[in-house]
């Protein structure tokens, strides 16, 4: 069909799948198993909805010629032209939903994250900015029955956090929310301002797809381990216990601390969950570079001027630059009402990819 690329690579991999599965020992590596399984699902869902498509575009062909046959009557030719505008309308939501169903799925799109929040410019202001953002997405797990759980976090004076990880589990927690990597400025009257002016002050987040030990081979002359006694805001067991530890990935120069847990053994695999997820990030930062280097995700330096996404307060605005959104609900947005924001962004990040597919056809 014209402009759709060939079905025919989509209709080999299942059969391939197909062949996998009927193996005895399919079932052996569940992971693997349940992965294409999924394939085979979405594989067979393009199919079918494939060959819609073409039933409906011969439907339209059948009702255009009939419509201009000038041997038959006049009622029946009115008929096939008064179909052909509905058609025409399946026709291209198919189109779509094919399109859409060609475009290689990215390997973790179905991963859990790491997500990381830091304060930017704005001393006090951003620490608190980023301890919202903190409980933004966790509200935002919650409504999308996914797990938060903190991973590291160093609190500031001021009740907010100089940074915090968290990681979040469920189902393509990474598809979803990897647009979310970014500089996010906020702009309000902080509470210790006397005369009433807005500062702008930022945060950067980092969306990081969460590794386990098979993606990345960490050898362990690579890694310097270090423990000593947790300092600030804990409680006592905390911080009489050398339990806080710091792990630098020599290779990379990658340094992660966690001392949240009492015990040391915890906030080792705390440690090394985060630095795993971030040498993974790194990897597929480096490959995607090479190959598409117009959609790198990068978080920048924390400066105001490198945004993604503002927060005003006073004007009660929430404005994502990148699709040019822009919301007057912000206490919503704050309490994790999102998804109108990342559903653009899915949208457009989608129209890129369908664009991509059809340069290549």
């Amino acid at each position: 069909m014209q402009g759709i690329p060939e079905i025919g690579p989509f209709k080999k991999r299942a059969q391939e799948i197909d062949a996998a599965m009927a193996l005895p020992d399919f079932f052996s590596d569940q992971r693997k198993a349940a992965r294409l399984s999924r394939e085979h699902q979405k594989l067979t869902l393009l199919i079918e909805t494939y060959e819609h498509l073409k039933k409906i575009s011969q439907n339209i062909e059948e009702n255009e010629e009939m419509a201009s046959d000038t041997s038959l009557d006049e009622e029946l030719r009115t008929l096939a032209r008064s179909e052909i505008e509905d058609l025409k309308k399946q026709r291209e939501d198919l189109e779509q939903r094919v399109l859409q169903s060609m475009i290689p799925p990215e390997e973790s799109d179905g991963r859990n994250i790491v997500l990381e929040i830091r304060a930017g410019t704005g001393g006090d202001e951003a620490s608190l900015f980023a301890a919202e953002l903190y409980r933004l997405y966790c509200r935002y797990a919650e409504r999308q029955s996914w797990k938060a759980e903190t991973l590291s976090s160093s609190p500031s004076e001021c009740g907010g956090f100089k940074e915090v990880s968290m990681l979040i589990s469920g189902e393509e927690v990474y598809k979803r929310m990897k647009y979310e990597s970014g500089v996010h400025r906020v702009q309000r009257v902080p509470a210790t301002e006397a005369n009433g002016r807005i500062h702008t002050s930022t945060a950067t987040v980092a969306v990081l797809p969460e590794a386990e030990e098979v993606d990345i081979a960490i050898k362990p002359d690579e890694l310097e381990i270090t423990v000593c006694r947790a300092s600030g805001p804990g409680g006592q067991g905390v911080n009489t216990t050398d339990s806080a530890v710091q792990i630098v990935h020599k290779p990379t120069g990658t340094i992660v601390t966690c001392a949240d847990e009492r015990s040391q053994q915890k906030n080792r695999v705390k440690a090394m969950t985060i630095l795993r997820s971030r040498l993974l990030k790194a990897r597929e930062e480096e490959e995607r570079a090479k190959y598409a280097a117009a959609r790198k995700s990068q978080i920048g330096t924390g400066d105001r001027s490198e945004r993604i996404r503002t927060y005003n307060f006073p004007q009660n605005r929430l404005t994502d630059h990148r699709v040019g959104i822009t919301l007057y609900n912000l206490p919503d947005v704050m309490e994790g009402h999102i998804d109108e924001i990342l559903d653009g962004l899915q949208k457009i990040d989608m129209q890129e990819k369908i664009q991509a597919l059809l340069e290549q056809k």
